[in-house]
């Protein structure tokens, strides 16, 4: 078959997905090793702007984690993990804001608009999108999201350009707030009523076993405590598959976490009937959880 051939096929298989997608909305959580591997931003990127050029509205909510622990490194202030949260005192919290919103937000506009995609860099303390509190003493500035105000997102979706949002909050007293990517991913989700959520992960999916990288393909919300009983659900990946199960129960129609580190991964869940990473959801039963 020529290329040309193949091209054609391509297209014609992807049409009942372009025509599903049309005009929905998709917000895509950017981190881990995607964003430090210049092949894997390229593609990302090249994804995002062609979701849009097909019809989508695609929204970029980042991380930055590889960004924030190298310039605490170089600062010496101490990286501490809490439950997969990152403890963040004031000195920390400034690091964070300067490195999502200063350098990573407007890399990833500047790469954006490079493509012709047309970006709008955001923090969440724009336009009150992130509404937060303090989620205790014992983390410093993280913060719990109170409420999504998604005006300005959905005025930077209406007007035609691609939204990318860093995940830092206020309180409204003008104190700032860390928020977990996957968490602040979630919730943007759920107040743009997306038809996807797609968390980028520098692993194959949620494993049985990280040693044997035996994936669960689809996971039903109603066995994920169990998971985490089982420590199958441990670590960084607790908010990451709560905020899964938080998009699905308000109303985001499917959630996906995906292998960040392949090329074009977004392209293959959003737009193929190939299997990829772990489906979460309530529409079956889970398939491939081991005893």
């Amino acid at each position: 078959m020529s290329d040309v051939a193949n091209k054609v096929e391509t297209l014609m298989e992807a049409m009942p997905y372009l025509q599903k997608y049309a005009g929905k909305t998709v917000v895509i959580k950017y981190g881990g090793n995607a964003m430090i591997n210049a092949e894997l931003k390229d593609a990302v990127m090249h994804d995002v702007v062609l979701l849009k050029l097909l019809g989508m509205r695609p929204v970029l909510s980042h991380g930055g984690g590889p960004g924030i622990n190298k310039m605490l490194e170089k600062l010496d202030i101490p990286v501490q993990f809490i439950g997969g949260l990152r403890y963040t005192s004031e000195d920390t919290m400034r690091v964070v804001e300067a490195v999502l919103v200063g350098q990573v937000n407007t890399e990833l506009v500047g790469f954006i608009n490079k493509l012709g995609g047309r970006a709008v860099g955001l923090s969440g303390v724009s336009g009150d999108i992130y509404h937060c509190h303090k989620r205790s003493e014992e983390l410093g500035y993280v913060g719990d999201v109170d409420y999504v105000n998604a005006d300005a997102i959905n005025a930077v979706l209406d007007a035609g350009f691609i939204p990318v949002v860093a995940p830092v909050g206020t309180d409204g007293q003008g104190n700032t707030y860390n928020i977990n990517g996957d968490t602040a991913a979630g919730k943007l989700a759920s107040a743009l009523g997306a038809e996807k959520l797609i968390l980028l992960t520098d692993i194959e999916g949620l494993c049985n076993s990280i040693e044997l990288r035996d994936v669960i393909s689809y996971l039903n919300i109603k066995d994920v405590q169990m998971l985490k009983d089982k420590g199958v659900i441990a670590g960084g990946m607790i908010p990451k598959v709560d905020c899964c199960v938080q998009a699905i129960e308000e109303g985001v129609t499917s959630v996906h976490i995906i292998d960040g580190r392949r090329p074009h991964s977004i392209l293959y869940e959003a737009f193929t009937a190939e299997n990829l990473g772990t489906t979460i959801g309530t529409a079956q039963e889970s398939v491939g959880i081991k005893d």
